[in-house]
């Protein structure tokens, strides 16, 4: 198993007391794994190349790394009561009172690629919240057009939605609509880590009030707002206290806690969507994205009449082709 996975891990520590977790910073530059691990098992133990220190809101994305530096910049160690290999999981438990057990989990992803992700039990349970997202697409839209910030990482891809996206640099925002030319929304993406570092660091005025020259503007946070409650490197009355702050200064751009990143992502893509209904009918217009309402759907007569009418041919009787009822959906865009 251990040569199939290729990590070349161990059962056990062959003797001896474990070793310390070792976290260091990553000497690459331009690396968006800027963190290194160290777990204690087999002779040289285990090195690899994390985006954060705990997995403490989400999962948190590892890769092997080519080996331990030989004078490492450490960023914490800690030690460990037990470090376990069983199956295609390793089981560590550190010697401290909180933060003190997680898993890495070693699987292969798209194309037979290896992925290692780092997780907790409450991450994992995050990672599957009690809710079903629909697959209705918003109403009175048939494809949505989203504008993605060019310097968003790790942007959102709306594959669950009826949306398609486009990257280029945005005024305000991380992803956005457009009505007439004009940006009439926009949504700012925050983890907690970052929103509390933007709010520490005296950032988050300046996002918000670009946010609110806009129409319409939201922030959605890929968390739960009783998470605040439980942070540990900066006192969490300080966020909570700026989050109402912000919140009472600029009133037209409501901070939204929505657990998971894909609960922010339905969220964001259904406030879109309304949003752009919105600044048609401000407009006194038809949207370009207008559908017909799905609680009137069209009848097969409907369709097979204006498919004759765009030169279509459909049978009197029976299913209407795929593509016919596509062109349909199409027709006012």
């Amino acid at each position: 198993m251990a040569e199939a996975i290729g990590l070349g891990l161990l059962a056990a520590y062959g003797g001896g007391m474990p070793q310390d977790f070792l976290i260091a910073r990553n000497p690459e530059e331009g690396t968006t794994l800027p963190f290194l691990l160290r777990i204690p098992l087999g002779p040289d133990g285990i090195v690899l190349k994390a985006k954060d220190t705990w997995p403490r809101t989400s999962k948190v994305y590892c890769h092997r790394a080519v080996g331990w530096p030989a004078q490492p910049d450490l960023v914490e160690s800690v030690p460990v009561r037990s470090c376990v290999r069983r199956g295609a999981a390793i089981d560590l438990v550190l010697g401290r009172g909180r933060e003190n057990r997680s898993q890495f989990v070693l699987t292969r992803i798209r194309g037979g690629r290896e992925a290692i992700f780092w997780q907790t039990a409450r991450t994992a349970k995050q990672a599957r919240p009690a809710a079903t997202l629909p697959t209705a697409r918003a109403a009175g839209v048939v494809d949505l057009p989203i504008l993605v910030d060019s310097h968003e990482r790790y942007a959102w891809n709306f594959s669950h939605q009826q949306a398609s996206t486009t990257t280029r640099g945005l005024p305000a925002g991380d992803y956005a609509v457009e009505w007439d030319g004009q940006v009439v929304a926009a949504v700012e993406r925050k983890s907690l880590p970052d929103l509390v570092q933007t709010l520490t660091g005296g950032k988050m005025r300046y996002l918000l009030a670009a946010l609110a020259d806009l129409p319409r503007a939201a922030v959605v946070v890929e968390d739960k707002y009783s998470r605040v409650f439980a942070l540990e490197r900066v006192r969490p009355a300080v966020v909570a206290d700026g989050l109402a702050e912000c919140h009472a200064r600029f009133p037209s751009v409501p901070i939204l806690f929505c657990e998971t990143r894909a609960l922010a992502q339905e969220w964001t893509y259904r406030f879109l969507a309304a949003s752009v209904q919105e600044a048609a009918d401000e407009a006194g217009g038809t949207s370009r994205l207008a559908d017909i309402s799905p609680a009137t759907p069209p009848s097969a007569a409907q369709v097979r009449a204006w498919a004759q009418e765009q030169g279509y041919a459909v049978s009197p009787r029976g299913r209407i082709a795929a593509e016919v009822m596509a062109a349909f959906e199409r027709r006012h865009q």
